[in-house]
């Protein structure tokens, strides 16, 4: 970290994750700007910046996450707004930042970031190094950049071909610098696992709330509901904007991930209809498995 100790750092989108990193680095004594969206801004001049615990160091620019002058002077740029923005972005930043300067994101779809790059970016594309933190709830804004936001958590680095591995390195370090455990995939791989495991999920709490929202008893519906409803839905309550952007970025992985799922509905609804207590029992002794040994993995139990 030593050759980023002292680095200029530029976020635009003052949402969870730009919160997040702007705030921590800015705790470890990196200038920071950060440039938020009409909204987020809003609520940091009404409540202040949520991450009092980074001793608001940072600069808080009061404008649209738009505004590439903040990237001027930036040794490193993280952009984290919505991956629907990134081609205008992208284009505007290709003739303004630094010659030296790295640009990683925080996306959560890659492929689509990766094209935008190599169809805007010019001579900046090798220090581009893509990422994606898996962090965040279903809260937006910057009173989501809870202090533990990254504690045990990863950032997958996407890297090109032509990346240059000081860029790299330096990305790596500044991620890892959050508290995060970064690891590496290239972008189709990426897709396709997170169209998996986290898109797919957050469509089908979607959905289902949205089902269940347009029916003649809906109230009392709601009014019913448990903790298995409020976990399963959780996820429903996401930004709607950002999670409409992921599912037309990685539409293609998320409509297999669909169609799988389909077929598993289909095991399900056939036991059911044969009154099969035995298939079943299997499917959820199955699935209580699984889950139990993903979640020891996951505390390191």
């Amino acid at each position: 970290m030593n050759d980023v100790a002292t680095a200029r750092v530029a976020v635009l989108g003052a949402g969870a994750v730009g919160c997040y990193f702007g705030g921590l680095l800015a705790r470890a004594g990196l200038t920071v700007t950060l440039v938020g969206r009409a909204a987020h801004v809003d609520a940091i001049r009404r409540d202040g910046l949520t991450i009092a615990w980074a001793d608001r160091r940072e600069t808080v620019r009061i404008g649209a996450s738009t505004d590439v002058a903040a990237v001027r002077d930036a040794d490193v740029v993280l952009v984290a707004t919505p991956v629907g923005e990134f081609p205008a972005l992208f284009q505007a930043m290709a003739g303004t930042l630094a010659e030296h300067a790295v640009l990683t994101d925080g996306g959560s779809t890659k492929h689509d970031v990766v094209a935008a790059a190599r169809a805007h970016l010019g001579a900046i594309l090798p220090r581009f190094v893509p990422a994606h933190p898996i962090a965040g709830t279903e809260q937006s804004g910057a009173g989501a950049a809870f202090p533990t936001l990254f504690e045990g958590r990863r950032v997958v680095l996407t890297p090109l071909p032509e990346t240059d591995p000081h860029a790299l390195a330096r990305i790596r370090a500044l991620w890892e610098a959050c508290g995060a455990e970064v690891v590496t995939l290239d972008a189709p791989r990426h897709d396709r696992i997170f169209a998996a495991v986290s898109h797919l999920p957050h469509y089908l709490a979607a959905a289902y709330v949205a089902d269940l929202a347009v029916r003649p008893d809906a109230s009392e519906l709601f009014g019913l509901a448990g903790t298995g409803f409020r976990d399963f839905t959780r996820i429903a309550a996401a930004s709607p904007e950002m999670w409409r952007d992921i599912g037309i970025a990685n539409r293609d992985a998320l409509r297999r991930e669909l169609a799988a799922f389909r077929g598993a509905l289909d095991v399900l609804d056939a036991a059911l209809r044969d009154g099969n207590a035995h298939a079943l029992a299997a499917l959820l002794e199955s699935a209580a498995q699984a889950r139990r040994a993903w979640s020891a993995r996951a505390t390191g139990d």
